[in-house]
């Protein structure tokens, strides 16, 4: 894999997907475009077809869980055979979803449960609710799983990985104190990328797949290395995250 990697991008959030993918491609960064439900992954799918470099991923979005019915969550299930990716997935216990915590729970929990989940790469939702979502992931023993914009304790930072788990940045993150703290406490073999976007800013305007070269360099200048070494370190990455599924 030459192409560098944008982890989590919610491709229909922005206004022309295509354009976006087409930059995208002329900087050499393929996409996993992430869903929140069955619905908007079919979606995807069969808007993007086999549209090379761009990853269409499965997911039941934690925030969404008061919505989701048993049948939402069988139909998750029967599509997994079809997935390359799985995301957004995970838990939430901000405000925004501390009265769904149970149902969140028992979707999370299905879904790991599930012997063909571990056989592909996720991307995990975990905010105010990291214990949780590492002790789950942990004992599902998940080879492929990446905590998307992990915003949580660093005390926990070890067990993330010593559990073998996945961090991805993004452009956002390079900018505040949380993140620049979680960047000095993570080893450079262990980080993807990624861009949340068009949730995540980059500057005044919403994050984009090309955007990821600037977070290289600011990675770079972190490791010590030149740009171009960063990108080999997490291209070897990618690669390293492929192969454990």
């Amino acid at each position: 894999m030459n192409a560098l990697l944008d982890s989590h991008c919610h491709l229909t959030g922005y206004q022309d997907p295509v354009a976006v993918l087409r930059q995208a491609a002329d900087a050499s960064v393929d996409v996993v475009a992430v869903s929140e439900d069955p619905g908007e992954y079919r979606l995807l799918r069969a808007r993007l077809g086999r549209r090379p470099g761009v990853h269409p991923a499965l997911g039941m979005h934690p925030l969404r869980a008061h919505s989701f019915t048993p049948a939402d969550l069988a139909r998750f299930l029967r599509m997994l055979p079809e997935a390359e990716w799985i995301g957004e997935i995970g838990l939430d216990y901000s405000p925004a979803g501390r009265s769904t915590r149970r149902a969140q729970l028992r979707i999370f929990e299905a879904i790991l449960s599930d012997p063909r989940t571990g056989a592909l790469p996720m991307t995990v939702h975990s905010r105010g609710a990291e214990k949780d979502t590492l002790s789950r992931l942990a004992q599902t023993g998940a080879a492929a799983a990446i905590l998307h914009w992990y915003t949580g304790p660093l005390t926990l930072v070890d067990d993330a990985l010593a559990a073998g788990l996945w961090f991805s940045v993004n452009p956002a993150m390079t900018t505040s104190v949380k993140g620049r703290a979680l960047l000095d406490a993570l080893p450079p073999d262990r980080i993807l990328l990624e861009t949340d976007g068009p949730f995540a800013r980059y500057g005044k305007r919403p994050a984009r797949p090309a955007d990821l070269a600037d977070v290289i360099v600011h990675l770079a200048t972190r490791w010590a290395l030149t740009p171009e070494h960063a990108t080999q370190q997490l291209q070897s990455n990618q690669q390293r995250l492929l192969s454990s599924t």
